[in-house]
């Protein structure tokens, strides 16, 4: 009887920890992946159909970034050698720009010089790649549409600037409102959706 009381304070005490473990999880900042993250999410390994490895921006709550499956739009999809349909490589980069700006915040630039770092990487050095710029559904969906050409911009000239990445290896579009992470009424702010998604385009 005495050790089943024990026991039960025991797990009661794991759960209150693991409460507590959970509001700070969700308080804390998301971290930006590493380069070596963003290597292996955007290097070939062979023909892949239906899903790719990719990098996703992390939810509230989350501590760390993973591999995931992610959509590719069709527009950037290959073809093996055997005539079938594959997914390019893919990083979903949650590059966070302020609401209407294409201006790089320092959250931004932290995660583009872990960007550029792989871009410059024995592994991707010989790659070209599409930068895809997105919004939130705040304003209007053609100021949106400028908008995110503008922050594919920002990120292609930030690489090349910095990092010497040759301008002839990034191809920078924007989409607008019309491709998003979270799904949201329109005119609502969201910081996940603000993000920009690079596409390993082959050498």
């Amino acid at each position: 009887m005495f050790n089943s009381v024990l026991s039960r304070l025991a797990m009661g005490g794991l759960l209150a920890s693991s409460m507590l473990s959970g509001v700070a999880l969700a308080q804390s900042s998301p971290s930006s992946p590493s380069a070596d993250q963003i290597i292996n999410s955007l290097k070939p390994t062979g023909a892949v159909s239906d899903t790719t490895r990719g990098i996703k921006p992390l939810a509230p709550g989350d501590t760390a970034v993973a591999p995931a499956p992610m959509a590719t739009p069709a527009a950037v999809q290959a073809t093996s050698p055997t005539g079938i349909h594959t997914t390019p490589p893919t990083a979903n980069l949650n590059v966070v720009f302020r609401s209407g700006s294409a201006d790089l915040t320092p959250q931004a630039i932290t995660v583009l010089n872990h960007l550029g770092q792989a871009l410059t990487s024995s592994q991707l050095s010989s790659y070209h790649f599409k930068i895809v710029g997105h919004t939130d559904t705040t304003g209007t969906a053609d100021k949106n549409l400028a908008l995110s050409q503008q922050r594919a911009d920002a990120v292609k000239n930030y690489l090349a600037s910095k990092f010497n990445v040759s301008p002839d290896r990034l191809d920078a579009t924007g989409t607008g409102e019309s491709d998003l992470l979270v799904p949201t009424p329109p005119n609502t702010p969201e910081v996940r959706n603000r993000r920009v998604e690079i596409v390993n385009l082959g050498q």
